[in-house]
């Protein structure tokens, strides 16, 4: 049996649905797309409800799953439950997740060669946890969509064992997952790699000009 607070989760819950309004303002979590978490335990983590509009999430469309994505409170999880659970699982500082499915970084994610994106010499990347220059080299993965999560999820992890795990990787046309300490940290993640998508997208833009 999964243990939790249900203060903590209650909490939790509020947190992820003014994210999700967030998120969505920005345009970056159109209609009911994306997905969004917070760890709760050791065990178990709140997590949004699949098919659910991001713009108008409420508490009772937080549920709470285990690593195994088996739910402990009413709702239907997330399809990609999993790829939550594997960063959960895998890494004990790991607070909040956030997948979302802007512009920047779906179309990104289709032009990206070598299944690598990598951003270097960005003032930018400072913003990222434990990163203090601007003199580095971030390699985000980028894995094929595949409607098998528990394959895709595999994938993800044979990567971080055989790589450095990272802040980040890419879903091709799909979007975008990142993680944090907690939401706010994770929000900062996804803010600062929201702008180097553009950075990058504009450099191929005018190369082409």
């Amino acid at each position: 049996m999964i243990e939790f607070e249900a203060s903590v989760f209650q909490q939790a819950a509020e947190d992820l649905c003014k994210y999700g309004k967030l998120l969505y303002d920005r345009d970056w979590s159109p209609a009911t797309s994306s997905n969004y978490s917070v760890r709760l335990s050791d065990q178990c983590c709140a997590l949004t409800s699949s098919g659910k509009h991001k713009g108008e999430l409420t508490p009772e469309q937080i549920l709470v799953v285990d690593w195994q994505g088996k739910p402990h409170t009413p709702g239907k999880p997330s399809a990609e439950t999993l790829l939550h659970t594997q960063l959960y699982e895998r890494d004990k500082n790991i607070g909040a997740v956030l997948h979302t499915h802007s512009h920047n970084a779906v179309v990104l994610s289709h032009i990206v060669k070598d299944d690598i994106l990598v951003l270097e010499g960005w003032e930018l990347l400072k913003a990222f946890a434990g990163q203090t220059t601007h003199e580095c080299r971030m390699e985000i993965p980028v894995f094929d969509n595949d409607q098998d999560i528990e394959r895709l999820s595999g994938l993800v992890e044979q990567r971080m064992q055989q790589h450095q795990q990272g802040h980040a990787y890419l879903i091709r046309g799909h979007g975008v997952y990142t993680w944090g300490r907690d939401l706010a940290e994770c929000f900062r993640h996804l803010e600062a790699l929201e702008h180097l998508f553009g950075y990058q997208l504009e450099m191929k833009r005018m190369a082409l000009a």
